[in-house]
């Protein structure tokens, strides 16, 4: 077996592939830009080397880099992980005539199945079903309009190289192709060193269904089931699970086979996945295959028991594959979430900053359930502008699918995260919804149920008297600790009043706390009440409530009046007054948000790739007025209504911080 391998790659895969190398005796290294100096998988890897300024193009994809990295180190193989480098033929290319191991396919399936245009071309002459497109090499804009007109709208432009979600754009009509065409070509030349972009039909309402595969070099080749990948926000996956709610064992055995089929076309070994779009009538078609490890591997090894990173390092030395397809089962139910630096209430803009706090769930796993958390930072560490905003991968087992769900809520409601903007909030609204819950779901589900954006959860009646029983509990153990603290009386709970008005998500409930030694009794104005316990402590930020005998758990902090509660989804002020404090206050005057009508603001912390107006210029509602960059993603800012330039503050090439304004409108 290899001695010592190299991690191409940073981040959380980093991290996954040096866990795995560590149970296997094998000693690891690690590459770090100057962005990266202080990151989690530089502190895990045996050895680490700096290959230089932080924008990838200048360090994690330029081959010489790494190469000469393995030269320093004496590394025998090379794990690429995803992204990056892991389905650039030329770097595997790189590694064969160095003698060193690539931890993937062979150069041949890399050309074949990596480039999206050949694999499409190759899977229709196996017999797979394609969806319908323009597979040629595009030009220009204009030729993508033409392409776009011929095919029939809507249509998805892609990165030729593409992964991720990067360099990949959906038009509805000849505009948006044309802007399309651009920004994907911008973003594949930016991401993967390679701008070339083809056009093929978008599937409305489809779902997103992918079977994983493994080869080795011995013609073995075997799928893993599916991978349910629907929820998806701009083309990139938001929550995957496996197995999928949607299909029969019929189903999954033919995308199997023709998965397999395609895969030893190519002499195909190591870890791969085929990706299909499937619709309402279980009709699946081929997308595309990508040679490498697929971020959402996790729930593929929670069902099947198998290590993915250890079979690609033993088929990669030549190993045999220990499995046969009849070994290959499904256990129970797995589902990913996965933490991006991403604002939910600012239409997921990147975010960027210090992580102030970071505790995730414990990692656990027994026969009856299983919390896994793929990460690569820690608290105090920093997220950057420079690479993908993916924070964790929070994955849950179960032997079903409620329950797996369930236990998605729980440990969701246990993440601990500030310091950034991020998508928690979000993700624990998804695992609530009805549709998510009875698997009524597709790839538009996060645009037709969001379409305004995320704004939160709306909780339901009775969760709102649960937080508010326990916000009062939680405010006389405050009361007690400050009548402690002053001393103001020996016998400190007769200074704690018994009747308050809880104000939370627009209600207000007034309410009497008869507390004991044990907890305390919350009794509502319509008769109803709650026992609540807790060992709860002022300045905690985590509260776990036992509720008439049902667990919550929300985010706490103290805020002028009471608590600020965060709660499946929801971010609640809870306000607590005494009933003489509660009455002049319904009278008072609400304040409004400052007018930011006649500025544009910038959403995110990014950089300016261009502008498109000057002062003096008169723009149209919708005209495009600049492009940000941030997280490897263009994001074009238009005019919301016509107006006149009056004031540029920005040019192309500046940093800006979120609301930092770019321009001023008369």
């Amino acid at each position: 077996m290899f001695k010592k391998i190299l991690i191409a790659n940073r981040g959380e895969i980093a991290c996954r592939v040096i866990k795995t190398a560590k149970l296997m005796g094998i000693k690891t290294v690690a590459v770090y830009s100057d962005a990266d100096k202080n990151a989690l998988h530089v502190s895990m890897a045996d050895e680490a080397v700096h290959i230089g300024p932080p924008a990838a193009n200048q360090s994690y994809i330029v081959i010489d880099k790494i190469m000469d990295a393995i030269k320093q180190t004496g590394a025998e193989a090379v794990h690429p992980g995803y992204g990056f480098l892991s389905e650039n033929p030329k770097f595997a290319e790189a590694l064969e005539a160095a003698g060193v191991a690539f931890i993937g396919p062979p150069v041949g399936a890399i050309q074949a199945m990596g480039d999206k245009i050949t694999s499409k071309k190759l899977a229709k002459e196996s017999g797979v079903t394609t969806v319908p497109g323009y597979m040629g090499l595009i030009e220009d804009a204009e030729e993508a309009v033409k392409i776009s007109n011929e095919v029939g709208y809507p249509v998805m432009i892609k990165a030729s190289a593409g992964g991720g979600g990067k360099g990949m754009r959906i038009a509805w009509n000849d505009e948006e192709a044309r802007e399309g065409f651009q920004s994907s070509k911008n973003e594949a030349a930016a991401s993967f060193g390679d701008d070339r972009i083809f056009i093929e039909k978008f599937i409305t309402q489809p779902r997103h269904i992918e079977i994983q595969v493994l080869g080795d070099k011995h013609g073995n080749c075997v799928y893993l089931n599916e991978r349910e990948c629907s929820i998806q926000r701009r083309q990139q996956k938001v929550i995957e699970e496996a197995p999928s709610p949607f299909l029969n064992e019929e189903t999954r055995a033919a995308m199997g086979a023709q998965s397999v089929a395609l895969a030893q076309a190519v002499d195909y070994c190591s870890a791969g996945t085929v990706e299909f779009i499937v619709d309402s009538e279980s009709n699946f078609y081929f997308l595309e295959m990508n040679t490498r490890l697929q971020v959402e591997h996790p729930v593929t090894e929670l069902i099947t028991g198998i290590d993915l990173v250890e079979q690609m390092i033993r088929v990669a030395y030549g190993e045999k594959l220990s499995m046969q397809q009849s070994d290959i089962g499904i256990n129970g139910w797995s589902i990913e979430s996965r933490l991006y630096a991403e604002d939910p209430y600012r239409n997921f803009l990147p975010s960027i900053g210090r992580l102030s706090r970071y505790r995730p769930p414990a990692e656990m796993a027994d026969d009856t359930r299983a919390v896994r958390n793929d990460t690569g930072v820690y608290e105090g560490g920093e997220i950057s502008m420079y690479y993908d905003p993916m924070i964790a991968k929070l994955c849950t087992w179960a032997p079903d699918r409620a329950t797996a769900i369930a236990e998605m809520r729980h440990a969701l409601d246990e993440f601990e995260l500030e310091g950034i903007g991020h998508n928690l909030p979000f993700l624990s609204a998804v695992m609530d919804h009805e549709r998510f819950v009875t698997g009524n779901i597709s790839t538009a589900f996060i645009e037709e149920e969001y379409p305004e954006g995320f704004e939160g959860a709306v909780l339901s009646e009775d969760i709102l008297k649960q937080l508010a029983a326990g916000a009062s509990a939680m405010h006389r153990v405050s009361e007690i600790r400050a009548a402690r603290v002053s001393g103001r009386m020996d016998n400190h709970e007769r200074e704690v009043g018994t009747d308050f008005v809880i104000s939370l998500g627009g209600v207000d409930l007034p309410v009497k706390v008869a507390a004991d030694r044990d907890g305390s009794t919350v009794e509502f104005a319509d008769g109803t009440s709650h026992r609540v316990m807790s060992d709860w402590k002022p300045g905690e930020g985590l509260v776990h409530l036992d509720v008439s005998g049902e667990a919550v758990i929300a985010k706490v902090g103290q805020i002028s009046g009471g608590f600020r509660m965060r709660h499946r989804g929801a971010d609640l002020s809870v306000i607590i007054r005494t009933p003489r404090l509660f009455e002049p206050s319904k009278h008072m005057i609400e304040k409004l948000p400052p007018d930011t009508s006649k500025l544009l603001l910038c959403p995110m912390p990014g950089l300016i790739v261009s502008m498109a107006v000057e002062v003096g210029d008169e723009v149209q509602e919708g005209q495009v007025l600049c492009t940000v960059e941030a997280m490897k993603m263009e994001n074009v800012l238009r005019a919301e209504k016509k107006s006149v330039v009056t004031k540029v503050n920005a040019a192309a090439g500046d940093s800006l911080a979120v609301d930092d304004v770019i321009m001023e409108f008369e």
